[in-house]
């Protein structure tokens, strides 16, 4: 099963992800985010979702999501969030002043890596919803929204299930 989560900023759409799993024993939990230096809030946000992982998972907060997707180590995988890791490859790429696309062929190639994981894999994808907000001010902020909605577009085509969560309510959007 491959399972995308959508959701705004705060809308429970990790503990939604989280208890979907709650009875898998063999999890591992790809966490994104990385601590931006001198971002305290950022890092209690990190902090908080470290403390409400299930102990029996493993985390991988380090590894490259693609080499991950290609070798699953585990049964199921959730990888908690999207946003962060197109962050992480708009600033790998130092594609932030680069036109709309740059980075096309990363979020191409994880998508056949999902396409590629065993029938046997389980995958939880959690992302950012973002086209439901103000046309962002600052075109980083522009350039980040269009290619994650774009990602997210491609994705939902290749899942199984997706669901958007919205204040804490999951609304099925593909079955």
């Amino acid at each position: 099963m491959r399972h995308l989560i959508l959701g705004g900023a705060r809308s429970g759409k990790s503990g939604y992800a989280e208890a979907l799993l709650s009875d898998a024993a063999d999890v591992l939990y790809v966490a994104t985010a990385r601590p931006w230096p001198g971002d305290e809030d950022f890092a209690a946000r990190i902090a908080e979702h470290q403390r409400r992982r299930d102990p029996r998972w493993r985390t991988d907060d380090s590894s490259d999501l693609l080499a991950v997707l290609r070798t699953p180590p585990a049964a199921t995988l959730l990888v908690d969030d999207l946003g962060t890791w197109i962050t992480h490859e708009l600033d790998r790429a130092q594609a932030w002043e680069k036109p709309r696309g740059t980075i096309r062929p990363r979020c191409t190639a994880l998508i056949d890596a999902i396409s590629s994981l065993p029938a046997s894999t389980t995958l939880v994808l959690v992302s950012p919803e973002v086209g439901m907000g103000v046309i962002p001010e600052h075109r980083s902020g522009r350039l980040f929204r269009d290619e994650l909605g774009w990602l997210n577009a491609q994705l939902a085509a290749v899942m199984d299930r997706v669901t958007l969560v919205v204040a804490g309510q999951a609304l099925p959007l593909k079955k």
